[in-house]
């Protein structure tokens, strides 16, 4: 069977590492130039060919986003970009500008294109005319619903690939062409530099009373009516894959390790039960258990069963909710002291509860923290210093690689 592919975000060399090892078959990074997420810490070239070496090695893959619209400057030095790309051996570009479209076609005609969702592609016939120019894959628009993909699958008869968001924040503009930045704060959000005004809190003034402000909610906090749930559609994986969609992916270039290991490991176990047995998939509630212990805002189908309407805005606070917290990752195991080795992300204490969570376990295992020790084995009982190396007595070995993360304090 043609498995669905589940597509990861990384916005460094570890949350990509992070990602295959959890599950992902394929990630989409952004190169230091034109990608929509500036403020990202984004990959240099050599990061890049990390990457790519990294994924190839375990048969995965690397899509970069060259996203933006570009402006007349941003061609300056576009086809050396791209050919650097190229000879990367990076598996494909994801494209949303003609123009950057037309530069790689003339120099790089054998890299597989990806067309963005900030191409806003709505309809079947808008799919065929992007494969008449040479693209291979549609991120199609976050505002379709499962009937309208269902139609576009009947009509492209497989001749193009249809990727869809499944997980992650949401837009309150069309596909996430948005001006609010542009106007607020001069940051053009096609260009990569969203500053995320719509989260923030507003109320209405009326024009013939400047200084007036109307709360729209009752309450005396204003209200965050741009502020969209986030998109979660792990309890429909049989409904995404049969709908035609190609590509599962998940949000968040900006979004920590913890974020990406629980999120794509979350989704890898609820894709793989629906493949063992399509005809009787069962969600199964540790899965939302496990998305609601990342960093989250409330969750929403988004589009796919209709338009979204009050119930899918969260009006109260536009923070995220944080319930867990990052406190480290293994690195190994000392036999000979029965310890298992850990760089420290956050504070942790001997005695304190903690989850560990493994790339190859069923579910998370709850713990306590024994002995500690420092990176000169003297005895601690507070580990205070974050990426320092330190080993815990976890009352059994942990694997290199696995996370070991706490619950927030209230």
């Amino acid at each position: 069977m043609n498995k669905v592919e589940l597509l990861a975000p990384a916005g460094d060399l570890e949350r990509l590492k992070f990602a295959f090892i959890y599950g992902a078959d394929a990630v989409y990074i952004g190169g230091e130039r034109y990608s929509l997420r500036a403020s990202a810490k984004n990959f240099t070239l050599e990061q890049i060919n990390e990457a790519v070496n990294f994924a190839h090695k375990l048969n995965k893959k690397v899509y970069i986003a060259i996203n933006i619209f570009a402006h007349n400057q941003d061609l300056e030095g576009l086809e050396e970009y791209l050919i650097s790309l190229k000879n990367l051996n990076v598996d494909a570009f994801i494209i949303s500008d003609p123009a950057i479209i037309e530069v790689s076609k003339k120099v790089a005609p054998e890299m597989e294109i990806h067309l963005s969702t900030q191409a806003n592609t709505t309809n079947y016939l808008s799919a065929l005319f992007w494969k008449k120019i040479g693209i291979k894959r549609v991120v199609i628009a976050r505002e379709l619903n499962f009937n309208e993909i269902k139609q576009f699958s009947e009509n492209l008869n497989g001749e193009i690939q249809l990727e869809a968001f499944v997980h992650g924040a949401m837009c309150i503009s069309y596909s996430g062409r948005c001006l609010i930045s542009n106007f607020l704060l001069q940051k053009d959000a096609n260009r990569g530099e969203c500053k995320h005004p719509c989260r923030w809190r507003y109320s209405l003034v009326e024009e013939t009373r400047p200084g007036e402000y109307f709360p729209v909610a009752e309450d005396d906090r204003g209200t965050y009516f741009f502020n969209s749930k986030d998109l979660c559609m792990i309890e429909y994986i049989p409904q995404l894959i049969e709908s035609g969609i190609r590509s599962l992916k998940i949000e968040g270039r900006m979004k920590s390790t913890l974020y990406i290991a629980t999120v794509v490991g979350a989704y890898r176990k609820a894709i793989d039960e629906y493949y063992k047995n399509p005809d009787h998939w069962l969600f199964k509630h540790e899965w939302m258990d496990e998305l609601k212990k990342s960093t989250h805002r409330d969750f929403t189908t988004g589009f796919y069963f209709n338009k979204p309407n009050n119930e899918d805005q969260r009006y109260d606070n536009s923070n995220y909710i944080r319930d867990y917290l990052f406190c480290g990752i293994g690195k190994g195991y000392d036999e000979s002291q029965n310890l298992s080795l850990v760089q420290q992300r956050y504070r942790m204490f001997t005695g304190e509860k903690v989850e560990i969570l493994g790339y190859d376990l069923s579910e998370s295992i709850e713990t306590k923290i024994g002995k500690m020790y420092d990176d000169n084995d003297q005895e601690i009982s507070v580990a205070p210093n974050p990426m320092k190396m330190i080993k815990i007595d976890l009352g059994f070995p942990i694997k290199e690689n696995y996370i070991i993360r706490k619950k927030r304090e209230e």
